[in-house]
């Protein structure tokens, strides 16, 4: 049942005999009984919120989720729901009068959001709240969490989680689908701009590869592109530099835009942000074998890219 309050939509849903009958099973499987009703919740937050999602026309795999594996029940607080060609969500479940949902560490990586599912006293329903769509906090207040309408978009959004770009398969002239060269990605529209990212942080033009690739904003008035030139590796190390440009008619970024580069654990070790500059950048080595990811934010909506070196 969907409720229409004057802060945000909600739905409601019946924990039926069925839901609870999989908790039961789920649940016998703990020898501790705070860890069993910890999985009891879970599995009813999941059961909900794949039910909302099924209503909502979403294809899910429930059973694939880390939070239907008895044996990754025991070892982790998981409550992941697989949404397909997506990614994962954590289905959070808060307790009758809470004014906070917990998210545990363990599943601060690899979501792509997290909801907040509230039962009542008696465990027959269960409301979906709310959606933020990261978090690195384990108290997060229900006030944070924002309307089912910013899931219902953010579910819209093509999965993130692509495999990742080996630079150093471009020093043998091997390039990703999508990467263009400078030219083609900037020229004709922007002959400087090609121009100036190929002499920045450039000590060898000859030897340097360099390609980019449009990044798409819902929010955003103006096309930015990401580019990443790679360096011959000097014995084990390869120099890169990665930055974000507009390329439209506007000259500049839009404010507040960011660049991240984040280490091996998702961890962001670099950090650059637009203060209506034309162009941020960043500059960095990597040993052969390592990867990263870059990460390009703008207000609450990001992209993100992973590399191998």
């Amino acid at each position: 049942m969907i409720t229409i309050t004057e802060e945000q939509l909600m739905f409601t849903v019946p924990l039926t005999l069925e839901a609870h009958k999989i908790a039961q099973q789920f649940y016998r499987h703990q020898s501790r009984a705070d860890k069993a009703k910890q999985v009891y919740l879970n599995t009813l937050a999941v059961y909900a919120a794949n039910y909302y999602l099924q209503c909502l026309g979403f294809k899910t795999n429930i059973e694939a989720g880390d939070s239907w594996n008895p044996l990754l029940q025991t070892l982790s607080d998981t409550a992941d729901l697989i949404v397909t060609d997506w990614g994962k969500l954590e289905c959070r479940p808060v307790l009758p009068d809470a004014e906070v949902c917990h998210i545990p560490p363990e599943a601060w990586e690899e979501r792509r959001g997290y909801l907040a599912v509230q039962f009542n006293r008696e465990l027959t329903e269960a409301k979906i709240l709310g959606f933020i769509p990261e978090t690195n906090r384990e108290i997060v207040s229900l006030s944070q969490f924002r309307s089912l309408e910013a899931l219902i978009d953010h579910l819209h959004e093509p999965s993130r989680q692509s495999a990742p770009v080996r630079l150093s398969q471009w020093l043998q002239g091997i390039v990703d689908a999508g990467w263009e060269t400078l030219d083609t990605l900037l020229q004709p529209q922007h002959p400087e701009l090609a121009f100036n990212f190929r002499s920045n942080g450039v000590r060898d033009r000859a030897k340097v590869i360099q390609r980019g690739k449009l990044l798409h904003f819902e929010n955003a008035q103006q096309q930015v592109a990401l580019l990443v030139s790679i360096h011959p590796p000097n014995e084990s190390e390869v120099q890169i530099v990665v930055e974000v440009c507009s390329i439209d008619e506007q000259t500049h970024l839009p404010p507040n835009l960011q660049l991240m580069i984040l280490d091996e654990n998702g961890e962001a070790v670099m950090h650059a942000i637009s203060r209506s500059t034309p162009s941020i950048q960043l500059e960095f080595s990597g040993e052969i074998g390592e990867s990263f990811a870059v990460k390009v934010m703008l207000d609450d909506d990001y992209l993100l890219e992973p590399f191998a070196i």
